[in-house]
């Protein structure tokens, strides 16, 4: 550990973050925060009850009348100085998210840029929440529509992108005019509170963010929903999880926006530029070692350039540094915990089981950390488990198809519907391809599709609702018609 590292750690803040200030747990209750790299304590953070969580409606819907009433400008001028603090801390940001994440700092660097964009593409949005005048078919009266927003909100993150996934519900809440309350995941929480410091920097009055880490997610969580004051819920995790929140959402019918698991196929066609699709399965597969719901999940490759794309691909996977994240050069850390790790290694063992080869890696490299290697599976039988469920980890399953119905019928199998990626130089192959695909998102030779500036969300039991792009800040937004003539 550098002293960097130390100071990144020490200077981050630990409480719950309420009303404007920062607080013990009512209880006094705290919880560790571990280094997935060593299985390290690194730090103590304030575990929120039910009554902290309820604090935090409290505080949000007391503040929300004023910050609905500000300037949109002015809401879009503290969102851009958010941006700008994040810009100029994003070398603490990245190393905070390495020490509680495990990611490599390359990973770790590289959501801290998108994360920032998010305030920076939502200051711009908050002064375009337009509403419409129009006179009715009939003639008989003007029909108007207002933009309001929905209210309170609850946001819920994952641990896997714990800067961005943040700053996505939370800066186009703020643009919209709601007031929130984040919940983030109890494996990094570090990485929320510090971008709860950033707002308030940033000039966010009290009670508009409010931030309650906690091992007692359910329990809190329930009790938020189950207020009549809290009128939005957006979630990202699980479908699991998911599926169990829209369930509570629903006593109060409260506006739910989900985004949720992913099983995403990556299409490789006999005609693919090799290299290309080669470096696209890297970044669709290897981006955050593999713990990214956008994951590459299946590789369904065309008979003609299987053996190619495959020997290509586990060179390159062979050749990656794994390597706890702030190591000169690492390229794959750690996974988050040990009890993911041992999911990937259930999967690949059951595969393996089944028949298929690791061609690379598919054991875990033990030590004190939570490593796995990047790994590629040849002969994998269609019904194996690892087809089927998100492998949240750095494993690439390959499956031989022989023409375009197949691969559609493959990549279709699933209850998933996030992201989808499709190599082709047939432009109109591709088209055609893609629009068959049952996803919300699909790289169209790019292994990358992430962009705040993009409606990002799936289909099936992938979600419900997009983040990003104008469409963002809708999801925050009530339509309110008046109907009048003048």
């Amino acid at each position: 550990m550098t002293a960097t590292d130390n100071d990144v750690i020490s200077n981050a803040p630990t409480g719950l973050y309420i009303d404007g200030t920062w607080r013990a747990a009512s209880d006094g209750v705290r919880f560790d925060v571990h280094d997935p790299a060593t299985a390290d304590t690194i730090a103590s953070v304030a575990a929120a009850t039910v009554e902290d969580g309820l604090a935090a409606v409290e505080a949000a819907h007391r503040a929300l009348p004023s910050w609905a009433d500000t300037a949109p400008r002015q809401r879009a001028e503290i969102l851009r100085r958010a941006f700008e603090i994040m810009t100029e801390r994003r070398a603490e940001i990245a190393e905070l998210i390495v020490r509680e994440n495990g990611k490599s700092f390359a990973d770790a660097a590289g959501e801290t840029a998108y994360a920032a964009e998010f305030f920076r593409w939502f200051a711009e949005e908050a002064v375009r929440s337009l509403g419409t005048v129009s006179t009715a078919p009939a003639g008989d009266k003007k029909i108007l529509v207002l933009h309001q927003p929905v209210g309170v909100a609850v946001l819920v993150t994952p641990w896997n992108f714990p800067a961005a996934m943040a700053t996505r519900k939370i800066a186009p809440a703020l643009a919209a005019g709601c007031t929130v309350i984040l919940k983030p995941a109890s494996e990094t929480p570090l990485t929320a509170l510090l971008v709860a410091q950033i707002l308030e920097d940033a000039g966010v009055p009290p009670g508009v963010v409010n931030v309650v880490p906690s091992q007692r997610a359910g329990a809190i969580v329930s009790a938020m929903l189950h207020d009549p004051r809290v009128r939005k819920l957006s979630f990202t995790g699980s479908t699991e999880v998911g599926r169990i929140l829209l369930r509570e959402a629903a006593d109060n019918v409260v506006n739910a926006s989900m985004e949720l698991g992913g099983n995403a196929p990556f299409l490789v066609f006999d005609d693919a530029d090799l290299d290309a699709a080669v470096d696209g399965a890297m970044v669709a597969k290897m981006r955050n070692g593999g713990e990214a719901c956008t994951a590459a999940n299946r590789f369904y490759v065309q008979r003609g350039i299987a053996d190619a794309f495959t020997a290509r691909l586990v060179e390159r996977m062979e050749a990656l540094k794994v390597s706890g994240g702030m190591e000169p050069g690492a390229e794959l850390g750690p996974l988050v915990s040990d009890k993911a790790l041992h999911d990937v290694k259930n999967l690949v063992d059951d595969a393996v089981g089944a028949g298929a080869t690791a061609m690379t890696g598919g054991t875990p490299l033990g030590g004190p950390g939570h490593f796995y290697p990047a790994t590629v599976l040849t002969d994998v039988a269609p019904g194996s488990d690892i087809l089927r469920q998100e492998i949240f980890g750095p494993v690439a399953p390959i499956v031989v198809f022989d023409d375009e119905d197949e691969a559609i019928r493959l990549a279709n199998d699933t209850e998933y519907g996030l992201v989808a990626y499709v190599y082709t130089t047939d432009l109109r192959a591709g088209l055609r391809v893609t629009e068959r695909l049952e996803a919300g998102m699909v790289g169209l030779n790019r292994g990358l599709v992430s962009d705040p500036a993009a409606p990002f969300g799936g289909v099936k039991q992938s979600g419900i609702g997009r983040e990003g792009g104008h469409e963002g800040m809708l999801d925050y937004i009530e339509m309110k018609y008046v109907a009048t003539d003048w």
